[in-house]
C-alpha cells in the first residue's frame, strides 16, 4: 500500500506535489469513483484516470471586459492569470461552469464591482437539483458565510446577511430536478446553501448535503447582465441533461 498521489506521480511521470494538486483539485478516478484524499493509501496496482478540464473560450471583449465562458474543474483565478493586464468582476466557484466576466482596466472594475454590490446585476443559472421540484419558489434566508480554510456558508437569522434566491422548474427525471435560478444577491455559495435549505441540494454537492456522486457540482451560470450587455454561456453536456 502506498498514498494515492505517489503512485499517481509514478504512473504518470510527474511529481508528487502535481500529482497531490491534480488530486485536490477533483481530476483523478479510480474506475467510476473521485479520487478525495491525496494521502489515502491504496494499492500499488491501483489504476488512475485522469479527467482534464474544457478549455475556457471567450464569449465577448473589448477594451474593457472579457466575458469567458468557464469550464467546471478550473478556478477563476487560474483564468485570471491567464489573460494578461485582467483582474476578475467577480467568481465561480471551481466546479461552476458558465460566464465568468474580468475586467481591463480600474476604471471599468469599480464601476462594474458597484453594480454587483447593488444588486444591479442580473444573474440566472442552471442546475439540477436532488428531489422531485415541480412548484416555483423564493427563498430569502439570510446567509452567514465562515471563512476559515474552505469557506462554508450556512442560513443564519442573526448573523446572516439578506440573500434572495427564486428558483423555476424547468423538468423532472426520475428523483431529481432541473431549475432555473435567479439571484438578486451574491453571497458565498448562496445557491448551493439555500437549495440544500429548501431540501433540495445541487447534485454532486456533497458539502450541502447531495448524496449523489457525480464529476462536478452540476451548476452553471448561464447568463449575465452587466451594465446593458448580456453575456450568455450554452449549457454543457451534463447540465442539458441529467445521466
Amino acid at each position: 500500500m502506498e498514498k494515492a498521489y505517489k503512485i499517481l506521480a509514478m504512473q504518470r511521470s510527474i511529481s508528487n506535489k502535481r500529482a497531490k494538486e491534480l488530486i485536490d483539485r477533483g481530476l483523478v478516478y479510480i474506475g467510476g469513483k473521485k479520487v478525495r484524499i491525496a494521502r489515502a493509501e491504496v494499492d500499488e496496482n491501483t489504476k488512475f484516470r485522469i479527467v482534464e478540464p474544457a478549455d475556457a473560450t471567450i464569449i465577448y471583449q473589448d477594451e474593457d471586459i472579457v466575458a469567458i465562458d468557464k469550464p467546471a474543474m478550473i478556478d477563476s483565478e487560474e483564468i485570471e492569470m491567464a489573460i494578461e493586464g485582467a483582474k476578475l468582476i467577480h467568481r465561480l466557484d471551481r466546479e461552476t461552469s458558465g460566464v465568468l466576466l474580468l475586467s481591463r482596466n480600474e476604471s471599468f472594475r469599480r464601476r462594474a464591482v458597484d453594480e454587483f454590490r447593488a444588486g444591479r446585476v442580473f444573474k440566472e443559472y442552471s442546475a439540477w437539483v436532488e428531489g422531485r421540484l415541480f412548484e416555483e419558489m423564493t427563498i430569502d434566508s439570510p446567509i452567514y458565510t465562515v471563512k476559515k480554510g474552505s469557506a462554508f456558508s450556512m442560513v443564519d437569522n442573526r448573523r446572516g446577511k439578506p440573500a434572495i434566491t427564486r428558483v423555476y422548474p424547468d423538468e423532472v427525471q426520475g428523483r431529481k430536478s432541473k431549475v432555473r435560478i435567479v439571484i438578486e444577491t451574491g453571497r458565498t455559495h448562496q445557491i448551493r446553501v439555500h437549495l440544500s435549505h429548501a431540501g433540495h441540494p445541487v447534485v454532486g454537492d456533497e458539502k450541502y448535503g447531495s448524496p449523489t456522486e457525480t464529476g462536478r457540482i452540476l451548476l452553471h451560470a448561464g447568463k449575465v447582465i452587466l451594465l446593458g450587455r448580456e453575456y450568455i454561456s450554452q449549457e454543457p453536456a451534463d447540465i442539458k441533461r441529467y445521466k
